[in-house]
């Protein structure tokens, strides 16, 4: 009889600890979601703001079509992104045609000038450090997630319940654009 309940004891623990470590993991990848759509919301607004955006600068720089057209691919993907990771690859690409526009903007005082124009980069630039703020929190939601599901025991569970690494938020090829020292021309 005790050994029985020495074993069915052992059952229950392991019930539990199993048990536990899914629960774990599910509220992990949950807050990781969840970091996730406060960034979507805030990509959300800045692809509203683009539209107005391209239409001021269509009055200026006429000359820029394929610049202008490329900015409205981009957002366009990055609104129709499926997964996380599409999302993602799709927002680095975006935010580049993005600064591409910017750059081109500097070239047209009258534009720079404009006050819609300021307006709504004024607009936009709050709204990119929104999203760094929450990038940084999904960053650090996928950091927690990878960390539990690496480490022994909750890898065993992951691997079990097929949980899978989650991918961090980061500016992919656009990295070496931002690395690269600003130039100051006077």
């Amino acid at each position: 009889m005790p050994a029985l309940l020495i074993v069915l004891g052992v059952i229950v623990l392991i019930a539990l600890f199993l048990i536990g470590g899914y629960n774990r993991l599910v509220a992990l990848r949950n807050n990781r979601e969840q970091a996730f759509s406060d960034i979507d919301v805030q990509m959300k607004q800045r692809y509203d703001l683009v539209p107005n955006l391209i239409e001021t600068v269509k009055g200026y720089a006429k000359h820029e079509k394929e610049l202008l057209e490329n900015v409205t691919n981009a957002r366009a993907k990055a609104v129709s992104a499926g997964s996380i990771d599409d999302k993602i690859a799709a927002e680095n690409q975006f935010a580049g045609t993005l600064r591409s526009l910017f750059a081109v903007a500097e070239n047209y005082p009258d534009l720079k000038a404009n006050t819609n124009f300021l307006s709504l980069q004024t607009e936009l630039s709050d709204l990119e450090n929104k999203i760094s703020a929450a990038r940084r929190f999904f960053n650090n939601a996928t950091k927690e997630y990878n960390t539990t599901l690496q480490s022994f025991p909750t890898n065993v569970i992951a691997g079990m319940f097929g949980f899978a690494q989650g991918t961090f938020f980061d500016l992919g090829e656009e990295r070496a654009a931002v690395s690269k020292p600003v130039e100051v021309k006077f």
